[in-house]
């Protein structure tokens, strides 16, 4: 599985690269703070497959990482994408190392 720091992201985002945002935690979490993704709850990436983007970079992330990995390895596994990367620490490390005034949970 291909990971991204949240550092490479920022720089992603600075630069308007054409990339997709994809955030796999629930909808309560994403109303507490949210970095701009598009909201598919890890429950239901199976029948959202057609949500997401298969030409370009495509950048999954959750609170911590794991559930953001669960996500890229089982459409790695199931459906052959590879163009999928893992945030690294997740929402918390973009807190932690990006942008201090998100509320951590």
């Amino acid at each position: 599985m291909k990971e991204i720091t949240v550092a490479e992201l920022k720089s992603l985002k600075e630069t308007n690269a054409d990339f997709q945002l994809i955030d796999v935690r629930e909808p309560h979490e994403f109303e507490i703070c949210n970095i701009g993704g598009k909201l598919i709850p890890l429950s239901e990436i199976p029948g959202s497959v057609d949500q997401i983007e298969k030409g370009k970079q495509v950048v999954v992330h959750c609170r911590s990482g794991a559930r953001s990995g669960q996500a890229v390895l089982w459409l790695e596994k199931n459906h052959g994408l590879d163009n999928l990367y893992n945030l690294k620490g997740g929402i918390l490390a973009w807190a932690d190392q990006i942008d201090p005034s998100l509320p951590k949970y």
